[in-house]
């Protein structure tokens, strides 16, 4: 059974307050943080995430394009990359907000989102 909601995992370029104010509205999120993984290279995070099923978000839109790019050419599964553009933390967690409720946890496989 696949769940209606995508679970978050936050980069460490991504602003710790994005996680708590995303939480309030009931969603799931985990940090680099929360796991102990700050530090780890990008392909390291993506591939954390994608092996529990995670959405990543992330600033980092030019190396995480050219991931999901490798991803596609060998036929690898990921569960969404999300790119921010750097905003106030308040307005990126009411994009992933409503990026959560216009797309179920099936939807966001493989694709990358931009908020």
């Amino acid at each position: 059974m696949s769940e209606l909601y995508a679970r978050l995992y936050l980069d460490e370029d991504v602003d710790i307050l994005i996680a708590d104010l995303v939480r309030s509205r009931s969603f799931e999120v985990t940090t680099t943080n929360d796991v102990g993984r700050k530090g780890k290279s990008d392909p390291e995070q993506l591939e954390y995430a994608a092996n529990r099923k995670l959405t990543i978000v992330t600033h980092n839109r030019i190396d995480f394009e050219r991931l999901a790019q490798q991803y596609f050419a060998v036929n690898r599964t990921h569960y969404g990359i999300i790119i921010a553009v750097q905003r106030l933390p308040g307005d990126i967690a009411e994009r992933l907000a409503e990026k959560l409720n216009d797309f179920t946890a099936d939807e966001m496989i493989n694709q990358i989102i931009y908020i």
